[in-house]
C-alpha cells in the first residue's frame, strides 16, 4: 500500500518483512563533479590477495574492516543490523535498529571478530538514524568518510556493507537507480520520511544502518529500508532490486547533530498536518490551535483547512511528502507555498521554524 506520493516500505532490521508501493520520479540529479585525492581508507590486510583500490574487491578490503554487526548484548535475543565508524569511538545505524536493543543492552561487531558493547549517544526516529559510543573501540579502524549526495546520478556505482541476515560482512554491488525517492516506514507522526537513494544493490533484513559507499569507498547513503514481495503463508521474501539508503547529506546533518547536542532539529511551518487526509496536498489540520499562533504558517496568513499544493515550485501530493520535503530545508530558509482555500489558489512565503520533531 502507499500513501499519496510516498512510497511506504519496509524497514530492514533483521526479520523485517516488506511493503510494496506506487513508484514517483524524482526531479534529476546534478552532474557529477569530479572526484578529488580519494577517502582515506583501510589498508587491506598482508596476506591477501592484491585488488586495484579502484575495483569493487579493493574498495571492499578497504571499507569493510569500519563496518560492523549490531547484536543484542543478550545472545538470546534475535535481531539486529548493521553500522559503520564515523569516529575511533562512534558508530553510524539506523534509530529502529538500535531502538529494540538499547533495553537489553547493545553489542557490536567488527569484522575481524572483535566485540565492544555499546550505548545510544543520540537517535532520531524520524531520520531513522541513530549514533552509539562504543566502549572498546579498535584504534586502528580508519572513520569512514561522507560523500555529497547531491552529486549522486543514476548509474553511478554503488556497494552495501553489511550483516543481512546475520551474515557479517557481506558485499553486495549496484547502481545508483533513482535519487529523491519520497519514502515512508509507515503512517502516523512518529514514521521515518526521507527523500531516499533507490539502489539495486542487494540489501536484506540485517543491512540496516550499514553503508551504501560510491566507487571511491565514502558513505553516500545509509541503508534502511526496502519493498520486498508477499511470499507462502504470509512470509516475506527478501531484495528484489527495491532498495532505499539516507542520503549522506542528510546523514551526516543529523550525525553531527545527535554528536553534538544528543538532539537534532528540522525546518518546521508552525502547523498540524493532517496525515490521513485522502486529499491530494498538505492539509493543514482542523482546530484552533493546528496554526501555531505567530508561527511561520501564521505569519505566511496560512489557515486550518488550507491544502499545501507545492513547495518552491515543486509539487506536494501529501502530508507526509511535505514533512520529507521539509527534511531537506534548514530552519530560517524562506520558502515559496501555494495553497487552495475554498476552491481558489494563492501563494505565500514562510521563513521556516525549527523542531525536533
Amino acid at each position: 500500500m502507499a500513501l499519496s506520493g510516498m512510497l511506504v516500505v519496509a524497514l530492514i532490521a533483521g526479520g523485517a518483512g516488506g511493503l510494496a508501493g506506487s513508484f514517483l520520479t524524482g526531479p534529476a540529479a546534478p552532474e557529477a563533479e569530479a572526484e578529488d585525492e580519494g577517502a582515506r581508507l583501510n589498508e587491506p590486510p598482508p596476506e591477501a590477495p592484491e585488488r586495484d583500490p579502484d575495483t569493487i574487491a579493493g574498495v571492499a578490503q578497504r571499507v569493510s574492516p569500519s563496518v560492523v554487526s549490531i547484536q543484542s548484548a543478550d545472545a538470546r535475543i534475535g535481531g539486529g543490523g548493521s553500522g559503520f565508524v564515523i569516529s575511533d569511538d562512534h558508530v553510524v545505524t539506523n534509530d529502529h535498529v538500535s531502538s529494540v536493543l538499547e533495553e537489553d543492552g547493545i553489542r557490536i561487531e567488527y569484522s575481524d571478530g572483535t566485540l565492544s558493547d555499546a550505548t545510544v549517544v543520540g537517535s532520531d526516529p524520524s531520520s531513522d538514524l541513530a549514533v552509539l559510543a562504543l566502549d572498546s573501540p579498535k584504534g586502528d579502524v580508519e572513520a569512514l568518510e561522507f560523500g555529497d549526495s547531491d552529486q549522486a546520478l543514476v548509474g553511478d556505482e554503488v556497494i552495501a556493507i553489511g550483516a543481512p541476515l546475520g551474515y557479517a560482512g557481506t558485499v553486495t554491488q549496484g547502481i545508483i537507480s533513482a535519487v529523491d525517492r519520497p519514502v515512508s516506514s509507515g503512517e502516523g507522526p512518529n514514521a521515518s520520511r526521507f527523500y531516499a537513494i533507490q539502489t539495486d544493490a542487494a540489501i536484506n533484513p540485517g543491512n540496516s544502518g550499514g553503508p551504501l559507499v560510491d566507487s571511491g569507498g565514502r558513505v553516500i547513503g545509509v541503508n534502511s529500508m526496502i519493498v520486498s514481495m508477499a511470499g507462502y503463508m504470509g512470509e516475506s521474501t527478501g531484495n528484489i532490486g527495491l532498495g532505499f539508503a539516507i542520503p549522506s547529506n542528510e546523514a551526516e546533518r543529523v550525525v553531527n547533530r545527535l554528536v553534538d547536542h544528543d538532539e537534532t532539529s528540522y525546518a518546521d511551518i508552525g502547523a498540524e498536518i493532517d496525515l490521513e487526509s485522502p486529499i491530494a496536498g498538505a492539509v493543514i489540520a482542523d482546530g484552533s490551535r493546528a496554526v501555531e499562533p505567530g508561527g511561520p504558517a501564521d505569519e505566511a496568513g496560512l489557515e486550518s483547512g488550507d491544502v499545501i499544493v507545492s513547495l518552491d515550485g515543486r509539487r506536494v501530493q501529501s502530508g507526509s511528502e511535505l514533512m520529507a520535503m521539509l527534511r531537506d530545508r534548514t530552519p530560517g530558509t524562506e520558502v515559496d507555498l501555494e495553497y487552495e482555500r475554498d476552491g481558489t489558489r494563492e501563494s505565500t512565503s514562510v521563513t521556516l521554524g525549527a523542531t525536533a520533531d
